[in-house]
């Protein structure tokens, strides 16, 4: 089981504050959604969750140990894993060399073809498997950066806008794995633009305008919500 929260948040870039006490909550088994407009803080807040930059103020609780001030590597190795609006995977290597890669960086070398295999079939990729990454159309692409981070068995699971480039299809087969991904007792923490994804997948929506949570709740209330729907969803 997981439990992750991120409360009073502030960032400050040359006197701007590009969060403003914001925050989230994520559970085990359940998958969280942040969505707003470009530019609303939804990246900066995933960056100081996962430790890429640390905040002005505000904490990072996971499993109730505050590590606001860890490093990226010591969030890994506690189970949070992440993906980047832009792809970081390993060009020339194969689709299952990537996941390999992925395995043994999670200290499961010793699995890290079984490993591989394994989640070829669960992304969807094994027809690819032998295919060299950077050729992989942009959809399946970010399968595979999210079967690298699944590769390490994360507990905490936070994908910044990973349906980008899928077609429909693809996004039907991407929300069934989410959903499979938060059955099995990952906490999933979604930013994404696919509003209809958001709303078809997620238990708990969270809403940033300028840095700030400006609506949370499940998605049928934030559907009726008509600043938001105005502001941010248009037609859902």
């Amino acid at each position: 089981m997981a439990s992750l929260r991120a409360s009073g948040v502030t960032v400050v870039f040359g006197g701007k504050r590009a969060l403003d006490e914001a925050g989230f909550a994520a559970e085990s088994g359940g998958i969280t959604g942040l969505i707003g407009p470009n530019g609303a803080g939804k990246s900066t807040l995933f960056d100081v969750v996962s430790g890429l930059r640390r905040p002005q103020a505000g904490a990072v609780i996971l499993d109730g140990h505050d590590i606001t001030r860890a490093t990226p590597a010591r969030r890994a190795r506690r189970g949070m894993a992440r993906t980047f609006q832009r792809l970081e995977l390993f060009g020339r290597l194969s689709v299952r060399d990537n996941l390999r890669v992925a395995a043994e960086l999670g200290a499961r070398g010793r699995e890290s073809g079984r490993t591989a295999d394994r989640i070829l079939e669960r992304i969807g990729l094994a027809s690819h498997a032998d295919t060299a990454a950077d050729s992989l159309p942009t959809g399946a692409a970010r399968l595979l950066e999210v079967g690298r981070a699944l590769a390490g068995r994360p507990r905490v699971l936070l994908l910044d806008e990973p349906a980008a480039g899928q077609d429909a299809d693809e996004t039907r087969r991407f929300a069934a794995l989410l959903r499979d991904v938060a059955a099995d007792g990952c906490a999933v923490v979604l930013v994404e633009h696919d509003m209809g994804l958001v709303m078809s997948v997620c238990d708990q929506v969270y809403v940033l305008d300028l840095g700030k949570v400006v609506a949370s709740g499940p998605p049928e209330e934030i559907q009726q919500d008509q600043t938001v729907l105005t502001a941010y969803l248009g037609e859902v």
